[in-house]
């Protein structure tokens, strides 16, 4: 996972390539998949390898596919952007971005088309090198809103990647535009009102914001957090690794249950064994944060389990660990820095109209 879609978050929440099973039967209904019967073979036959993990022999069935269908499959390009983002092979991305921009036909297309070349020059961006590709992506995002003034999502876009350039006032002057078209609350609304009062947590190493439901029903977000530290720990029920690690966690919970700290332990159990886990916490007294969702692990980037990561009151991402390491002495500092925080004067700050 790249540097932006990993501690920004925003490439989840933008993502426009939907899961397909069968690019033969599902041509009809998405006009971006092949319509020649070969390339939908051939890029059936891409989904297989990519299922296979078999990265080279999916991107060149995608880049056949799009061949075969004259330089028109939108699906296979969005799989080629996604696929070389992966790998880190920005020529492939940048050519499929450009060919899209190149096929679209309407002003929605054309916007569409600069809008995913923009998002896919942040999510290939390192802020911790050079920012030409930010640059790059803050004129895509103009163009777009120059198109389609009313769309609110690429104000958020743009606003961060004028914060990597240290447009700060640009930056936030972006981040309110989103708040005054965006009403409906979620995710982005919480972390654009963020960095409308701190600008530079843009540059930082930001944990992806994210939204998920308790194990009681109760629809919590990180940014909802905001000032306490957060430890989110990542487990099943059929991880025995994760099972000798709860006593550790358990001990934290009981120990900082007076501190500015939340825990959030994400099981990656499959939905056929929810009433397992739910057993489970209840008889290991599991009395903390729980939530069995699978979309974290992805946005975390979580291949391996146990896996812990340890948030900061800004919401800025300061460990993370593999396996049951002990992490009591960087949380005991982080809770200090908190309480600090909290104690300090707050700047008042106007609402968004």
């Amino acid at each position: 996972m790249g540097y932006f879609a990993r501690f920004i978050g925003l490439a989840a929440a933008l993502c426009v390539c939907a899961s397909v099973t069968s690019a033969q039967t599902d041509a009809k209904a998405d006009p971006g998949l092949p319509k020649d019967p070969k390339a939908q073979k051939t890029y059936a036959d891409g989904l297989a390898y990519q299922h296979q993990r078999k990265i080279g022999l999916a991107m060149d069935s995608f880049k056949k596919a799009d061949k075969q269908d004259g330089g028109h499959c939108q699906a296979c390009r969005d799989r080629i952007i996604s696929l070389s983002e992966k790998t880190g092979d920005f020529k492939s991305a940048d050519a499929a971005a450009q060919e899209a921009i190149a096929d679209a036909q309407t002003p929605a297309e054309q916007a569409k088309a600069h809008l995913d070349r923009g998002l896919m020059l942040m999510r290939m961006s390192d802020p911790r090198q050079k920012l030409d590709l930010f640059a790059e992506a803050d004129k895509e995002f103009k163009t777009v809103i120059a198109a389609a003034p009313d769309y609110a999502l690429v104000y958020f876009a743009d606003g961060t990647v004028l914060g990597h350039l240290n447009q700060d006032e640009a930056a936030k002057a972006q981040f309110e535009q989103y708040l005054k078209l965006e009403q409906k609350d979620n995710v982005l609304r919480a972390r654009a009102q963020r960095y409308i009062e701190r600008p530079e947590l843009v540059r930082a190493r930001m944990a992806p914001a994210f939204e998920t439901t308790t194990i009681d029903g109760k629809r919590i977000s990180l940014d909802d957090m905001r000032g306490k530290v957060v430890l989110i720990d990542f487990w099943a029920t059929w991880c025995p690794s994760c099972i000798e690690a709860l006593p550790n966690i358990r001990s934290i919970a009981q120990k900082f249950a007076n501190e500015p700290l939340v825990i959030l332990s994400v099981s990656l159990d499959r939905d056929t064994d929810n009433d397992k886990w739910k057993k489970f916490v209840a008889k290991n007294q599991m009395t903390w944060l729980q939530t069995r969702d699978s979309s974290l692990a992805d946005l975390f980037g979580v291949h391996v389990i146990p896996h812990t990561f340890t948030i900061d009151a800004d919401g800025v991402l300061q460990d993370e660990k593999v396996g049951d390491a002990s992490i009591e002495k960087k949380l005991k500092k982080l809770c200090a820095d908190a309480r600090k925080l909290q104690d300090a004067p707050q700047p008042a700050v106007a609402a968004a109209q």
